[in-house]
This record gives structure tokens, C-alpha cells and sequence, in this order.
């Protein structure tokens, strides 16, 4: 291996994800800069760097250096910190301070940020808001370096070093080096193989039963996030197998050690299913799973207890309050309701769940009930809020979720105070977050699920809604008739004709004709970016002129008309401001929409919210975002929580709606082309719907109606309590 030494001069490429670089580096003696080429994390033109790897001759850029590992070497004389302070590198210092910083610690200014970061306090003009930014701005700037060389000195992958770092934060190095099968367990996407490389290079034998253990659970993980409850035990211990390298039959002591520590629970096939097999859930799992189906059982075994109304007095409740006239059909449905301690309404669009949920919420007033209004996610909870007119939390906030914990307030022995309980969105409900729901339930109350099972199942594990009706332990009220002011949007015509599985016949609309849904053809994928752009830009704007009246939708994130490129040229037709905040992924500038990725309790921001960059303070390197009225306040350390939302996935649309949807749909994102994601899709238009890209494509989701079967043993529970 060779070892070079010199300056950063340019960063010609840096991949955001991988952090895989293109950049030259400037060496003494040498008159022309030499091209590497290698992963390097958190580097800045300027620096020096040492690298070690070999030469490579690349048939079209000729000669380079190709990075196996690299360190950075940080100045030592008093000049050479101030320039290296100064650059602004490090968020929080500029020029000017690093100048006060330099002159009072002199040679030791480096090592005093590292490991004394409190003597920063000394110095006028930086108190503890400013020491804590500086401390948190170099901690993430050599936190990465470190965990990246680590990974690099051990021959391991390093692609995934944000996702450790995120989870692991300052403490990463400590579990690198000392429990690296940790990984596999917290970071299940990337933990084994990474974890795996590590341990057998420090000599762990390969039928380690520490090893093979961690296997296990990083396969039940795996399938987790594929939205398995559990794995059959013959293809579990097959892929441990496959991944390991050791034979199936090795893994059973390592699969006892684990069900005697609780990690597992195994459980028999019901009789008469054709596998004779045993499923293996990960133990939080298993109790969510078990915990639904008794729970479920305990409070439909309460009476119901209510105040008996007439039929004439519901319905002349309603119209007095709603101005709303209920069919015979609405009207059973209601006071059947009132006869149940659990049901489930489900249909499509138009069908009146919304109506029914406001009559209800009615005749629960009229009774004296205290009800409360939910859903799973903020722009769900916020749609029915609209919708009803009623206050409605997420189901994290109803139930008192801590962040740092990761505990909920409200369970079993401290029960949520109400009497009925409407849940909206109900198919995103995952199995552990229906669980908690229950668990904090009074067993007196009520419980009314409101859902699609034909849109998107839910991102977590499980089939929750589909595998309760499907139990039969339920009353479930299907609304099917489609009424007749829906009947006359194409957009809920032609999404019931795809939940029946009848293909929509796209009529042309007739010239000079306004339509609420359009077919644009176009089988280039470029093609239909250009279309999308100027939808966005020239036509659409007529009809609806505010930013978040229009959304773009695509089943992908990668491909020319996937989420990145989409938002990337979005925003150059959408927003010609030319100031702006720049982070590795994304420059934001003044009025771009943005969408919030994670759950953050603090801020009160939570996963898929979307709002507007209200204001940009270059000084502070802050970003100021308007959610609705309310604004919320992003250092720079915090902008790996925000995204470009011009263009969202149709996952993150679901639970929300939008004045105008164009989706675009092309072969490239066939892998992802299924007919619950169209439906999806189609069911967030309010008022118009275009589908910008290829029939076929449009064939290849409608005849895909294979939506991977999750493996959950629900229903069976249920079943067996029935």
C-alpha cells in the first residue's frame, strides 16, 4: 500500500449518501495536482490529508489514486489553526473569532476544543449557547473522519456511516471497537455485515454462538422492516445460513440461548395449516401481537353501555347540526355502531366515512360521551380535524410518547380518560403502535377504526385493519355505495374501478373541456420530468397558486423521475432565489417546501409534515420553517432532518390530501408499481389528478395486485379467541 501526503485543492465530485469523492490533491515537489479517488467523510478543500492505496489507470480520466484509507492532519503551528479555524469549516467559527480563539490558546487551541471545550467560556463573546454549538459542530466534523477510518482500517463497508453515527452519536467509536454485534440489533439494514467484518477480523471464531445469535436477530429484523411480524423458523435459520456461512443445524443452541433471555418467543403453526413449521417472532413482537388479540377480547367482553336513542332523533340531530341528511343506509349504520364496543368502517373515496364519522361524533354528545379523535400520523390527524371540525392528536401524542425513552405515558395501568376512541387512517396503524393504542384503552370505553385496507399497507410490521376484519370478530360496516356528487369526480370513479379491479378507460377529454383527471402519454422518462415542470410552473398555477396546493407524487426516490432529480428541478423552475443555506444534500432557500423526515417532539415536528422555509439566517446558519403559522427553528446540525418536498413518495402522501396530484409513473419504477400504491396515489387528489408517463406502466401497476403477503399471525389470535 502507498501513502501520499498533501492539500485538498479541489472537490471535483462527493456523492452525499457514500460520501464517495472525485478531488484533487495538491503534493510538494509535484507541479500538477493528482486525482483520488476513495470515500472520504467531512473533508474541506484545504486541508492536508494523508492517503493510503494504490494507482489506478481509469480508461477515460488516466491516471488516479485510488483511497483505501486516509487520515486528516491537523496544522500545529498558531498560523496555520487560525487559517484552519477560520475557513469555516466548523459551523460556529469564523474568521474573526477563531482569530480571539487562536491568540489566547495558542498551539493548544485544537486540543482544547476536543477535550476541555468548557475553557471556550474564557474567551468574551462565547457563552454556553455558543461553547455547545462549537462543541457540537466539531464533534460531528471528526466524528465521521473517525468512525470512516475505523471502518476503513477494518476492511468494512463504509457506506452506511450516518446511519451509525446517528444512532450511536458520540459514543460509536466505543461500540465499534468493543460490541460491534450491537449493530446488527439496532441498525438492521447494514448492522450484521458491517458488525460481521469486524468481529471475524478481531478473531471471532465463525460458529461463535455470539455471532450466530446476532445473525438470528438481524434476519427477524430484516424482516421486520420488510413488514414481517415473524419468519418461519426453516427460512430463518436458512437465511442465518446463507448469510453466515454455517450450517442451519449449527443455530440451534444459539436460537435456545435466545428464547431462554426472552429475545424470541417461538410458536407452533395453527393445526390444519398446510406448513408444519414454527414461527419465530422478535419477543416485542410477539407480546404486541398476543397483547392486540386479548386485549381486543377484553373489551368486547364489557357491555355496552349507552343512553338509547331513536332513529327519528339521530336523524334530526344530525340535520340540525351537520345540515346534513342521512341515507337509510348511513342511519342503520350509525345505530348499529352505537350496539358495539369495537367496530371497523371501511370504503373508498365518496363512499360517506367522513360523514359518518361527524354524525357519530354527534350522537356521541348527545349521550354524554367524551370522545377523542386520532389518527397516526400529524397530516392525517390534521385532515380529520379539518374534515370534522373537532380536535384530533396522533396517536403518539394521545398516548404521551417519549422520545428519549422510547416508553409511551398512557398504557394498561394509567388509561387514556375518555369513553370513545375514533382512530382515522387506521390501515397505517402498525402492529406495536396498535398495541400501545390498546393497551390504553379503559376496558369500558369504545373503539371505532376507520380505514382503506385497498390503499398502502402500513410502513411498520404487520396487516393490522386487513387481519381484524378479516378475523371475523369485528363488526365491520363496508361502504360501497359511491354517492352521487362523488359519482361525478372522474378522480373517485376511476380509483373505485381500480379497488374492483376493472381498468379505467382514460376517455380523451374533449377540446376545450376541463376535466378533474388527465392521462399525459409519455414512455421517456426525461420527457415526462419536462411535463411535470411545466404543469408546476405554468398550467397548474391558474387553478391553485399556492405551493402546497400542488404535489408531485412517484413511486420511487432514485431515476430521473424519482423524488431527488424531481425536486432538484422543481425547485430551479419554482424558486428563483438566489440566496440560500447549503448542506450536503439539499440548498434550501426562502419559500422552498419541505418536508420534516423524523419524529422530533421537541420541535413538535413530526415525520412527513410539510411546510414552507419562511426565513434564512446566513449568520446563524439557521433555517426558519412555517408549518401552518407556527415556525420552527433549524440550526445547521439539524438540516439532516429536512427535505425538498416538491416531489414526495406515495408513501409519505398517505393520510394526506391535496387540492391538485400529478404522479408520475414510468417503467423505470416498475420493482415499486403496485395496485394498491396507484390507488394510493390517485385517492390523494381532491380536485385534480394527472398522471404524467407510459400506459404500460399504468398496466404493470393495475395487474399487479400481488402485494407481498406480510407474514402475521393476528388473525389467528383472534380466530382462536372468537
Amino acid at each position: 500500500m502507498i501513502t501520499i501526503k498533501g492539500i485538498l485543492k479541489r472537490l471535483t465530485y462527493q456523492n452525499p449518501d457514500n460520501h464517495y469523492t472525485v478531488a484533487k490533491l495538491r503534493i510538494d515537489r509535484i507541479s500538477d495536482s493528482v486525482t483520488v479517488v476513495g470515500y472520504l467523510a467531512e473533508v474541506f478543500e484545504g486541508e492536508t490529508l494523508e492517503v493510503s492505496g494504490q494507482w489506478v489507470s481509469h480508461p477515460k480520466y488516466g491516471d488516479q489514486f485510488k483511497i483505501e484509507i486516509y487520515k486528516v492532519i491537523l496544522p500545529a503551528t498558531v498560523s496555520g489553526i487560525k487559517k484552519y479555524l477560520g475557513s469555516g469549516m466548523i459551523k460556529g467559527i469564523g474568521k474573526s473569532l477563531a482569530d480571539k480563539i487562536v491568540n489566547h490558546f495558542q498551539e493548544n487551541t485544537l486540543e482544547i476544543i476536543e477535550n476541555q471545550p468548557d475553557k471556550l467560556k474564557s474567551i468574551h463573546g462565547i457563552g454556553r449557547a455558543k461553547q455547545d454549538r462549537i462543541e457540537q459542530a466539531w464533534n460531528k466534523h471528526h466524528a465521521v473522519r473517525r468512525v470512516m477510518q475505523f471502518l476503513q482500517e477494518n476492511g468494512a463497508g463504509v457506506y452506511h456511516v450516518a446511519a451509525i453515527l446517528q444512532t450511536y452519536g458520540s459514543h460509536a467509536m466505543d461500540v465499534l471497537q468493543n460490541d460491534p454485534y450491537i449493530i446488527a440489533k439496532d441498525i438492521p439494514e447494514i448492522g450484521f455485515k458491517t458488525a460481521d467484518i469486524i468481529a471475524l477480523k478481531a478473531g471471532v471464531r465463525k460458529d461463535d454462538e455470539n455471532r450466530l445469535q446476532a445473525c438470528l436477530i438481524y434476519t427477524l429484523l430484516s424482516l421486520e422492516q420488510d413488514g414481517h411480524v415473524y419468519g418461519l423458523k426453516t427460512q430463518v435459520l436458512k437465511s442465518g445460513s446463507r448469510i453466515s456461512g454455517v450450517e442451519p443445524d449449527k443455530f440451534e443452541p444459539a436460537l435456545e440461548a435466545l428464547i431462554d433471555s426472552g429475545e424470541i418467543n417461538m410458536e407452533h403453526v395453527p393445526d390444519g395449516k398446510k406448513t408444519a413449521d414454527i414461527k419465530i417472532y422478535l419477543s416485542r413482537l410477539y407480546i404486541a401481537e398476543s397483547g392486540i388479540a386479548s386485549r381486543i377480547q377484553a373489551i368486547l367482553s364489557m357491555p355496552v353501555i349507552h343512553n338509547k336513542i331513536t332513529k327519528n332523533k339521530i336523524l334530526e340531530e344530525i340535520l340540525t347540526k351537520l345540515a346534513v341528511k342521512l341515507s337509510s343506509k348511513q342511519l342503520d349504520t350509525v345505530t348499529n355502531v352505537l350496539d358495539e364496543k369495537i367496530v371497523v368502517i371501511t370504503g373508498g373515496p365518496g363512499t360517506g366515512k367522513t360523514t359518518l364519522i361527524r354524525a357519530l361524533c354527534e350522537v356521541f354528545k348527545m349521550q354524554d360521551k367524551k370522545t377523542i379523535l386520532s389518527a397516526p400520523t400529524g397530516r392525517a390527524a390534521r385532515r380529520l380535524s379539518e374534515v370534522t371540525g373537532q380536535k384530533a392528536s396522533t396517536l403518539h401524542k394521545l398516548l404521551g410518547f417519549d422520545h428519549k425513552n422510547h416508553s409511551f405515558e398512557k398504557n394498561y395501568v394509567n388509561p387514556l380518560d375518555l369513553d370513545m376512541l375514533i382512530v382515522d387512517e387506521a390501515s397505517m396503524v402498525d402492529t406495536m403502535l396498535m398495541y400501545h393504542t390498546l393497551e390504553a384503552m379503559p376496558a369500558t370505553a369504545g373503539l371505532i377504526l376507520v380505514g382503506d385496507t385497498f390503499q398502502l399497507p402500513s410502513v411498520g410490521p404487520g396487516n393490522v385493519l386487513s387481519d381484524i376484519i378479516e378475523s371475523d370478530s369485528i363488526k365491520v360496516f363496508s361502504l360501497t355505495k359511491i354517492f352521487r356528487q362523488a359519482q361525478k369526480s372522474p378522480i373517485i370513479m376511476h380509483s373505485h374501478e381500480i379497488r374492483n379491479s376493472r381498468m379505467p378507460d382514460f376517455e380523451k377529454t374533449e377540446a376545450g373541456e376541463l376535466s378533474e383527471f388527465y392521462f399525459i402519454e409519455n414512455r421517456n422518462p426525461d420527457k415526462v420530468v419536462d411535463t411535470i415542470l411545466e404543469l408546476c410552473s405554468k398550467r397548474i398555477p391558474k387553478a391553485f397558486p399556492h405551493i402546497n396546493e400542488i404535489q408531485v407524487l412517484t413511486p420511487m426516490h432514485r431515476g430521473a423521475a424519482g423524488t431527488i432529480n424531481l425536486n432538484q428541478q422543481l425547485q430551479k423552475v419554482l424558486n428563483q432565489s438566489r440566496t440560500g443555506i447549503k448542506t450536503r444534500d439539499f440548498l434550501f432557500k426562502p419559500k422552498d417546501k419541505v418536508m420534516h423526515l423524523k419524529n422530533n417532539y421537541e420541535k413538535d415536528v413530526f415525520n412527513g409534515d410539510i411546510g414552507i422555509v419562511h426565513e434564512i439566517i446566513q449568520s446563524e446558519s439557521k433555517v426558519m420553517v412555517d408549518y401552518d403559522g407556527r415556525i420552527v427553528e433549524y440550526d445547521i446540525l439539524e438540516l439532516d432532518e429536512l427535505a425538498l418536498a416538491y416531489a414526495i413518495s406515495v408513501h409519505k402522501s398517505q393520510g394526506s390530501e391535496y387540492s391538485a396530484v400529478i404522479i408520475a409513473l414510468t417503467s423505470a419504477h416498475s420493482p415499486l408499481l403496485q395496485r394498491n400504491l396507484l390507488y394510493t396515489a390517485l385517492t390523494r387528489g381532491k380536485y385534480l389528478v394527472i398522471i404524467v408517463g407510459s400506459t404500460n406502466a399504468f398496466k404493470t401497476a393495475f395487474n399487479n395486485n400481488k402485494t407481498a403477503l406480510r407474514l402475521s399471525g393476528l388473525k389467528d389470535k383472534l380466530i382462536s379467541y372468537h
